[in-house]
Protein backbone atom coordinates (compact mmCIF):
# COMPACT_ATOMS: atom_id res chain seq x y z
CA UNK A 1 0.00 0.00 0.00
CA UNK A 2 1.15 3.86 -0.55
CA UNK A 3 3.14 4.90 2.23
CA UNK A 4 1.25 8.39 2.01
CA UNK A 5 -2.38 6.91 2.29
CA UNK A 6 -1.63 4.13 4.89
CA UNK A 7 0.03 7.23 7.06
CA UNK A 8 -3.35 9.05 6.19
CA UNK A 9 -5.66 5.87 7.25
CA UNK A 10 -4.00 5.25 10.26
CA UNK A 11 -4.32 8.74 11.57
CA UNK A 12 -8.34 8.59 10.97
CA UNK A 13 -7.89 5.63 12.89
CA UNK A 14 -6.14 6.72 15.93
CA UNK A 15 -8.60 9.70 15.77
CA UNK A 16 -11.51 7.34 15.39
CA UNK A 17 -10.16 5.04 18.47
CA UNK A 18 -10.63 7.94 21.16
CA UNK A 19 -13.97 9.43 19.36
CA UNK A 20 -15.83 8.09 22.29
CA UNK A 21 -13.96 8.55 24.80
CA UNK A 22 -10.43 9.63 26.03
CA UNK A 23 -8.14 7.31 26.01
CA UNK A 24 -3.76 6.25 26.24
CA UNK A 25 -1.57 4.13 23.73
CA UNK A 26 -1.86 0.82 24.97
CA UNK A 27 -5.27 0.78 24.89
CA UNK A 28 -5.65 2.90 21.35
CA UNK A 29 -3.22 -0.14 19.99
CA UNK A 30 -5.32 -2.84 21.57
CA UNK A 31 -9.13 -0.73 20.32
CA UNK A 32 -7.50 -0.97 16.89
CA UNK A 33 -6.10 -4.79 17.20
CA UNK A 34 -9.55 -6.27 15.68
CA UNK A 35 -9.43 -3.84 12.52
CA UNK A 36 -5.50 -2.73 12.31
CA UNK A 37 -2.48 -4.07 13.71
CA UNK A 38 -0.38 -0.99 14.87
CA UNK A 39 3.34 -0.90 17.38
CA UNK A 40 3.76 1.42 19.56
CA UNK A 41 6.75 2.95 17.33
CA UNK A 42 4.12 3.56 14.78
CA UNK A 43 1.25 5.34 17.32
CA UNK A 44 3.45 8.04 19.31
CA UNK A 45 4.46 9.47 16.22
CA UNK A 46 1.17 9.28 14.93
CA UNK A 47 -0.04 10.80 18.62
CA UNK A 48 2.74 13.64 18.46
CA UNK A 49 1.67 14.70 14.39
CA UNK A 50 -1.81 14.69 15.59
CA UNK A 51 -1.55 17.12 18.46
CA UNK A 52 0.95 19.62 16.41
CA UNK A 53 -2.45 18.99 14.13
CA UNK A 54 -4.89 20.02 16.60
CA UNK A 55 -6.49 17.24 16.17
CA UNK A 56 -6.30 15.85 19.77
CA UNK A 57 -5.39 17.16 22.78
CA UNK A 58 -3.30 15.29 25.58
CA UNK A 59 -3.16 15.43 29.60
CA UNK A 60 -1.64 13.46 31.83
CA UNK A 61 -3.58 11.35 34.95
CA UNK A 62 -1.75 9.33 37.82
CA UNK A 63 -2.27 5.72 37.68
CA UNK A 64 -0.62 3.14 39.59
CA UNK A 65 2.17 6.24 40.96
CA UNK A 66 2.90 7.01 37.18
CA UNK A 67 1.92 9.55 34.63
CA UNK A 68 -0.76 8.10 32.03
CA UNK A 69 -0.94 10.46 28.99
CA UNK A 70 -4.39 10.15 28.12
CA UNK A 71 -5.56 11.78 24.48
CA UNK A 72 -8.49 13.72 23.65
CA UNK A 73 -10.43 14.20 19.91
CA UNK A 74 -11.10 17.91 19.05
CA UNK A 75 -13.40 19.51 17.30
CA UNK A 76 -11.01 19.50 14.15
CA UNK A 77 -10.47 15.83 14.67
CA UNK A 78 -14.16 15.27 14.46
CA UNK A 79 -13.65 17.35 11.40
CA UNK A 80 -11.19 15.38 10.11
CA UNK A 81 -13.21 11.96 10.58
CA UNK A 82 -16.35 13.93 8.95
CA UNK A 83 -14.04 14.39 5.87
CA UNK A 84 -12.54 11.85 5.50
CA UNK A 85 -15.82 9.79 5.26
CA UNK A 86 -16.90 11.90 2.52
CA UNK A 87 -13.52 11.09 0.98
CA UNK A 88 -14.22 7.74 1.18
CA UNK A 89 -16.89 7.97 -0.81
CA UNK A 90 -14.71 9.28 -3.77
CA UNK A 91 -12.34 6.68 -2.91
CA UNK A 92 -14.87 3.56 -3.26
CA UNK A 93 -16.11 5.47 -6.64
CA UNK A 94 -12.61 4.94 -8.19
CA UNK A 95 -12.15 1.72 -6.82
CA UNK A 96 -15.50 0.33 -8.34
CA UNK A 97 -14.26 2.12 -11.22
CA UNK A 98 -10.56 0.19 -11.08
CA UNK A 99 -12.46 -3.28 -11.16
CA UNK A 100 -15.15 -2.92 -13.06
CA UNK A 101 -12.50 -4.58 -15.96
CA UNK A 102 -11.91 -7.45 -13.74
CA UNK A 103 -15.67 -8.13 -12.69
CA UNK A 104 -16.40 -8.25 -16.25
CA UNK A 105 -13.47 -11.07 -17.19
CA UNK A 106 -14.88 -13.19 -14.17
Amino acid sequence: MDIQLKRGLLDVCVLAAIQDTDSYGYQIIKDMKPYVSISESTLYPILRRLEAAELLTVHAVEHNGRLRKYYHITEAGRARIAAFAEEWKEIMSIYQFVVRGEQKHE
